[in-house]
């Protein structure tokens, strides 16, 4: 096949090797169900030649767990021989990727079987299934992501554990919570700096930074977008532009969930908001006091599925020591206005703004696989008209919860392996590979014998 299923034109190749006659290379990145970019890097040479007829990757590429260690239970690896599929670039992700040199660019790709549909263990695939399906109805999903993050010194403390990094300008190191703190980003502008030269040259709007609620953390906002999919793709390609920034000053950019135990994890909040045709956002309220009943329909659905899907918002263990009471991280499926202790808040302001922030994904998680199935929950709640029930007021942490949803990576795993919902969500290939992974990985973290356990019964037991 030599036409581009993603869209992707030749002449957008050629357009860029003209305006950068400097870049040497180009690295090629497809997401795996972690949303960890797996790919290559090609030579200046062969991009064209990536636009006109695609690039073969092994079907393995998507089965792959968190280590990069084949996963047979997916049915990607053996069952199909790994056998090549083909790759293509998506449409408009070919930017230069900054501070490199020699200068170097980047492409994402999707992957596709051999006659041209999508191959449906791609996370960007199940995204995209569920962008349509709203789209069949006259919706069109307006999304953004919050990216939270830490900055790590690449030495631990004199215990051994991990510790903040020191100041980019002048290397003072902190062990402090300077949240909201703008003296403190000062410290870390040289830095700041290139991250969002970076994502200048990515075509990236990155906004606001934050100094988060731990030592060491950090917030950065996107720009809100009317394409949900590229929003997803901002994420992806914004995580990559922090990482590569701080190693080139010499630290360490974490998206663990929950990397210091005493303090607050890192979340991946996603904003959402439904436009019509006419580009009118449908979760606007007509009269004053009372909100829109696609908006409460929309919440209900996403209160509903939530249970079972916790998988996709927490995909690791680590991803279940962020949830605490008083964390600022979610402990229910409850919902309120103006309000951070619910898992779903719609946030104050203008009424022509008025969104959904989803709250209970880390940043650990797969922003494509984060939005569809969000997506996915809120077409539930429209199908059904489904109630959200009263609003959470106060404290969310000590409001009763009628729906328990998983308390640890086992529950979540099991919850998701047999969700109808997810299944329809991410669809079943997708779903399979998804859980099978998972499930690989625990059975990977249940055979390791860690240093609590050693230090809890080496000598007691």
């Amino acid at each position: 096949m030599t036409h581009s299923p993603s869209g992707s034109a030749p002449s957008e190749a050629q357009a860029f090797l003209d305006a950068h006659p400097d870049v040497q290379a180009v690295d090629i990145v497809l997401h795996d169900s972690n949303g960890i970019g797996r790919g290559k890097i090609i030579r200046r040479h062969e991009l064209l030649s990536l636009y006109q007829s695609g690039r073969h990757m092994p079907i393995s590429i998507l089965g792959l767990d968190i280590c990069g260690e084949d996963v047979d239970e997916t049915g990607l690896i053996w069952d199909q021989g790994d056998g090549d599929l083909r790759a293509w670039p998506i449409p408009g992700t070919l930017k230069l990727l900054h501070n490199t040199r020699p200068q170097r660019a980047e492409v994402l790709l999707s992957l596709y079987e051999l006659d041209g549909t999508p191959m449906t263990s791609d996370p960007r695939h199940a995204l995209k299934r569920q962008a349509d399906a709203l789209a069949e109805q006259g919706l069109f999903p307006a999304a953004a992501f919050e990216l939270e993050f830490f900055l790590l010194s690449n030495d631990r403390d004199g215990n051994g554990q991990i510790q903040p990094a020191r100041a980019a300008l002048d290397g003072r190191a902190s062990t402090k919570t300077e949240v909201y703190s703008v003296d403190h980003l000062h410290g870390m502008l040289p830095l700041f700096t290139d991250i969002y030269a970076g994502a200048e040259a990515a075509g990236i709007k990155a906004e606001t930074m934050i100094s988060e609620y731990a030592p060491g953390q950090y917030e950065l906002t996107l720009h809100y977008r009317k394409d949900v999919l590229a929003a997803a793709d901002d994420l992806m390609r914004l995580k990559r532009i922090v990482r590569a920034q701080a190693r080139a000053h010499g630290m360490t950019a974490c998206f663990m969930a929950k990397p210091f135990a005493d303090y607050a994890g890192s979340g991946m909040h996603f904003h959402v908001s439904l436009l019509d045709h006419a580009g009118a956002n449908i979760f606007v309220e007509d009269t004053p006091g009372t909100f829109a009943p696609p908006l409460l329909h929309a919440l209900g659905g996403l209160r509903a599925t939530m249970p079972e899907s916790m998988l996709i918002f927490a995909p690791h263990l680590n991803s279940w020591r962020r949830f605490a009471n008083r964390s600022y991280a979610p402990i229910s499926t409850s919902w309120g206005v103006n309000n951070r202790s619910v898992a779903l808040r719609v946030p104050e302001g203008a009424p022509a703004a008025r969104r959904i922030e989803h709250r209970p994904a880390g940043v650990d998680a797969n922003p494509y696989l984060v939005a569809a199935t969000i997506l996915a929950g809120i077409r539930h709640g429209l199908q059904h008209r489904l109630d959200p029930g009263e609003p959470v007021t106060g404290n969310g942490y000590d409001a009763p919860e009628p729906a328990a949803i998983p308390r640890d990576w086992a529950s979540a795993i099991d919850a998701a392996r047999a969700s109808d919902f997810l299944k329809s969500a991410l669809g079943e290939d997708m779903h399979r590979t998804f859980t099978a992974v998972k499930s690989a990985e625990y059975d990977r973290v249940a055979r390791t014998i860690s240093e609590v356990d050693y230090d809890l019964y080496l000598h007691t037991v």
